[in-house]
């Protein structure tokens, strides 16, 4: 945020007043201090949810169900073909393919955003298997998820002086932009895999030249979506920040709810979408 930045932290659960309007902060579970913002005004009660997933994460704190008279959701995976295995069977599942590359001698290397999502994997992966390596971007960011208590594995900073150790036997986590550079080849020969909910869609990993995709979001899915929104109790809900149009005429037709398109207010969601781009930390993370 830089050095200049002007920030005041509110603990979850404490509420502040601004004006007339009670306000609260509420975990989202999307990633490390990711939070839902509820607005209370002479009775009335609104949600703002931002990215949220309702999967328990042990990199993170755990999805808050805040009940509600209007709810503001996103809608990153709002499309039924989106509908995550679980968590567990997705880490067994990535914990075997490592073992699978070490008896070919490949080093495993697993793509994932360096806020978030790298945390999440590092916090599935069995770390008897072998070492685990690490970006500078992931590693410049894993101090303060140890700091806040979450369980990650010890990890090495992958680079030159650790080559010998990872190569051919680690599992190291990079962001997706460290794919075709010069810091990858130092590794090879190895074996390439995304974690990401739009691993749904095979399509996305034969574009990126993968060998495996895992479907790790830090979104709700389809399901996930439809059954918080329930859950609230709301009987306004606005819908932002991905297929909007597709869970608004869902909610209003088959839920019979006031639903509602609430335009995304930068820049880029459209084509990320077009593009089926990979989450960000949690536009996936």
């Amino acid at each position: 945020m830089g050095k200049e930045a002007q920030i005041d932290t509110l603990p979850f659960g404490e509420r502040v007043n601004i004006g007339d309007v009670s306000v609260s902060l509420h975990p989202a579970g999307h990633l490390l201090g990711s939070a839902q913002i509820r607005l209370e005004c002479e009775g009335e009660v609104w949600v703002v949810t931002g990215d949220y997933k309702t999967d328990q994460d042990p990199s993170c704190e755990a999805f808050e169900l805040v009940p509600c008279d209007t709810f503001i959701t996103e809608s990153t995976f709002a499309l039924p073909v989106y509908r995550w295995p679980a968590p567990a069977t997705v880490f067994r599942e990535m914990n075997q393919w490592w073992r699978l590359n070490q008896a070919q001698n490949l080093t495993s290397i697993v793509f994932a955003y360096a806020l978030g999502k790298a945390q999440r994997v590092l916090c599935g992966l069995d770390e008897s298997i072998g070492p685990i390596g690490v970006h500078g971007a992931v590693e410049k960011l894993n101090p303060h998820y140890r700091a806040a208590g979450r369980p990650l594995p010890s990890t090495l900073r992958a680079g030159a002086e650790t080559r010998d150790v990872l190569r051919g036997q680690g599992l190291i986590v990079a962001p997706g932009s460290a794919q075709n550079t010069p810091w990858i080849r130092r590794f090879a020969p190895y074996s390439l895999a995304f974690a990401s909910g739009w691993m749904q869609i095979r399509g996305n990993r034969r574009r990126r030249a993968l060998d495996r995709g895992f479907i790790l979001s830090d979104h709700a899915d389809w399901q996930g979506l439809l059954a918080t929104i329930r859950a609230t109790g709301a009987t306004r809900v606005g819908v932002t920040h991905g297929y909007t149009d597709v869970l608004v005429r869902w909610l209003r037709e088959e839920e019979g709810l006031d639903a509602f398109v609430v335009p995304t207010r930068y820049t880029g969601e459209a084509a990320e979408l077009s593009a089926e781009a990979p989450e960000n930390g949690e536009g996936d993370s």
